[in-house]
């Protein structure tokens, strides 16, 4: 990696892309971490402006992530917080920019997810910005954590080509943390005096005009305020309201980021722990050159405490530049990318996002796509997408991406591109094609078994039956096998056999909070722990993608889970095995420490639990009223166990499984 301040540039043709790097520092703690940098100087045009910011991580000196903040003489915490990060641009006429925020995860180094060798990437388009970046200016991150653990990279990417259309102007308008709550009751104290009404003139060549707005809540008073309290914001364009906008984030429990070390599914405002903080982009009607108005911005009167962190930003905005043009602006699948890491490993139907730059409406757009190396397809879309609108476009399946399932040996290439915009060809072609890498999906046996255990959080009272189901959907999106409406802690064990074919697993949470959640274990809310183990028909666990089956993470996914997989077979259908199928599982397997157990086949599990040494001895004994139960084997010594269930109910039943302790 380039140091911080050397640009690589070039005589480039349209669509070149000139790379400039920034800040590489380690985050130690709260405080300004600036780096001087040169941008391109001014005279060339970019299609494209991006702002890559690489999170990584460093251990703390003495640090110990089994006991954070508790060890003698360690530095405390080290990334097991999640702190807000603000990137500004400061140029050298004194202009201050926020250019992207995000808040850090919970990332404690045993989370599987965030080892010390983990890096997240954020991608902020700032092609708005253009104006200001050029020759030299300092760029800052703000780190607003009281603890280190963390690493700041800054890399601009330039693209050279024409802009969707011309900034005329740009400027901050309010920005700052400022607390929110009127405590003295007579409004003194209300957040709105620190955006006070700005009048303004639209700037030359101004067809159109928008306030960029990011704001995020902090800190926590009785209510939750403001980080678990939703409140509004309101615009005002010559004293009236033209937005009314909650400052709320409600898809925490979906984090591309998970699971994390700490509460990072809960709801906030405007953030989740480990995501990019969205901005909300506020169209002003009626804006254009010469044109004399007024900008406010209110919160909703409340009594009470915590902050908003804000900034808005004022851009005007020339005419359109092309008529007729469609860009490829994400690979959602397949690809490695992190930020998409619930929609992979995929086999099947490809899933691109494209946007609309041009100024008429577009109604369809002909993609060609493919593997490297193999036979491409070619498809249609239609639909409709005015200026600047953008969707998510699902291409028909690609037979490439089932052929490959199962081969973990390599990464593979797809590319996407746009071949014409309404049947004509598209305006401008560097923004048509794009490609990732990405792992294939797994093969599995098209006959394995789903062992489900409830939990006790109930959607419906009378019956009490359980939040959480699964579904298995073909590549028509058809259910081929589903368990729903489940009664609570009860083990369902299901066998399915699965013709030739693409399918989706897919698991739904409706309280956000996955099968197991150490929240709930440590707040003793009563809420018990369930699990959904996926098993070959010899009892071997077939392992998912982001799913955890044991430790601290176990059954951790927030509202859901998705698994794509591919199997080969001639057969299809579901039969439920729980009433004749007797087995009892250990794992891990050999174990060090602690031993989940599981037993399959009982309707009602009542009895008890022995530990046998080799010599027949029982090492440990404890009453088993539970399909799912944990074992602490940490005081036993190295050697070959037997775990033994005896059922209570008079029927005799004994199970027995050999269990390696390998310390």
């Amino acid at each position: 990696m380039a140091a911080a301040g050397i640009c690589f540039s070039a005589k480039a043709a349209p669509g070149d892309t000139t790379w400039v790097y920034a800040n590489n520092v380690k985050l130690t703690g709260y405080g300004n971490y600036d780096s001087s940098i040169t941008f391109p100087s001014t005279g060339k045009t970019y299609r494209s402006i991006y702002m890559i910011f690489t999170l990584g991580k460093y251990m703390c000196a003495g640090y110990n992530p089994a006991l954070p903040g508790t060890g003698a003489g360690e530095t405390g915490w080290c990334g097991d917080w999640d702190y807000t990060v603000q990137n500004y641009l400061i140029t050298p006429r004194g202009q201050t920019f926020e250019l992207g925020r995000f808040i850090t995860p919970y990332a404690n180094a045993l989370s599987p997810r965030t080892p010390w060798t983990a890096t997240q990437t954020y991608v902020y388009d700032i092609t708005d910005y253009a104006p200001v970046l050029h020759d030299s200016a300092l760029m800052r991150i703000a780190f607003s954590g009281y603890s280190g653990g963390f690493t700041g990279n800054i890399v601009f990417m330039f693209i050279e080509g024409t802009p969707d259309r011309d900034v005329t102007g740009l400027n901050r308008v309010w920005g700052g943390s400022f607390g929110y709550g009127d405590t003295s009751g007579h409004g003194a104290n209300w957040i709105d005096v620190h955006f006070p009404t700005v009048n303004n003139i639209a700037p030359e060549f101004t067809q159109s005009a928008t306030l960029k707005f990011t704001v995020t809540g902090h800190g926590s008073d009785g209510n939750g305020c403001c980080e678990f309290m939703s409140h509004n914001y309101q615009v005002l364009l010559n004293g009236s309201t033209i937005a009314n906008t909650a400052i709320w984030r409600n898809t925490c429990g979906i984090n591309e980021l998970y699971p994390q070390s700490g509460t990072w599914l809960y709801d906030r405002g405007n953030w989740c722990p480990g995501a990019i903080v969205y901005s909300n982009f506020h169209n002003l009607p009626g804006i254009t050159a010469g044109t004399e108005y007024s900008l406010g911005l209110t919160f909703d009167p409340y009594v009470g405490g915590g902050s908003y962190t804000t900034e808005a930003t004022l851009f005007y905005y020339g005419g359109m530049k092309k008529t007729l043009d469609a860009s490829i602006d994400q690979i959602i699948s397949p690809t490695n990318d992190g930020n998409y890491f619930r929609e992979n490993p995929i086999c099947g139907s490809p899933v691109i996002h494209i946007k609309n730059r041009g100024s008429a409406t577009i109604n369809s757009v002909t993609f060609q796509y493919g593997i490297s190396d193999t036979a491409t397809k070619t498809y249609t879309w239609t639909g409709t997408l005015s200026t600047f609108e953008e969707t998510d476009v699902t291409l028909p399946p690609l037979s490439q991406l089932n052929n490959i399932a199962g081969d973990t040996t390599i990464d593979f290439k797809f590319t996407a591109k746009i071949i014409s915009v309404n049947n004509s060809p598209d305006a401008d072609p560097t923004n048509n094609s794009m490609t990732s890498y990405f792992m294939a999906a797994p093969l599995w046996p098209s006959s394995f078994k789903v062992l489900f255990y409830t939990n006790n959080e109930a959607i419906t009272a009378n019956p009490a039956i359980c939040e959480t189901s699964w579904l298995i959907y073909d590549m028509n999106n058809n259910i081929v096998a589903q368990r729903t409406n489940a009664d609570i802690s009860k083990l369902y064990t299901d066998t399915i056999k699965l013709g030739t074919g693409y399918y989706r697993l897919q698991i739904y949470d409706s309280s956000c909070d996955g099968l197991q959640w150490w929240v709930n274990a440590a707040s003793g809310n009563g809420i018990t722990a369930g699990y959904i183990n996926v098993e070959n028909l010899k009892r071997v666990l077939i392992p998912m993608k982001g799913y955890n089956y044991s430790g601290s993470y176990n059954n951790d996914f927030g509202c859901g889970f998705t698994q794509y997989f591919y199997t080969i077979d001639t057969s299809e259908g579901v039969s439920n095995i729980s009433e004749s199928s007797l087995a009892i599982e250990a794992y891990p397997n050999p174990a060090q420490n602690m031993v989940n157990v599981n037993i399959t086949g009982l309707q009602q599990v009542s009895g008890r639990l022995q530990v046998i040494d080799a010599l027949g001895r029982v090492v440990s004994e404890m009453a088993c009223n539970d399909a799912h139960q944990q074992i602490n084997v940490g005081d036993l010594v190295s050697g070959v166990y037997t775990i033994l269930f005896i059922n209570n109910d008079g029927t005799g039943n004994r199970l027995t499984t050999r269990l390696l302790i390998a310390k």
